[in-house]
């Protein structure tokens, strides 16, 4: 199981990604756009510099839905590795059987 503060951070900057997206997003296309003047791309450059860190979507980190863990993480499926052949391995996901040969 995954530290309760590291999967408390991950939710907020998760949730400060999805509330600034549009105003990221306007500025990036307005940064990004070659045929206005530079002064204007370059104060959009300034306000997309202002905007908190954890506002980027790229700092948003994959994790388990069920325990936590950053790695080995499915995206299909919202959970890693280990959680899926636990819960697989006691019959709790449908269709999903142990193979054998």
């Amino acid at each position: 199981m995954a530290k309760k503060s590291a999967v408390e951070k991950n939710k907020r900057r998760r949730k400060m990604a999805r509330q600034y997206a549009a105003k990221r997003a306007g500025l990036k296309a307005i940064a990004g756009d070659r045929t206005l003047p530079p002064e204007e791309r370059f104060q959009a450059f300034l306000k997309l510099a202002e905007l908190p860190r954890n506002a980027s979507k790229t700092r948003v980190r994959n994790r388990c839905e069920v325990t936590g863990r950053p790695r080995g993480y499915y995206r299909r499926l919202k959970m890693s590795r280990i959680a899926l052949r636990d819960l697989a391995s006691t019959g709790q996901i449908p269709g999903m059987v142990k193979s054998s040969w």
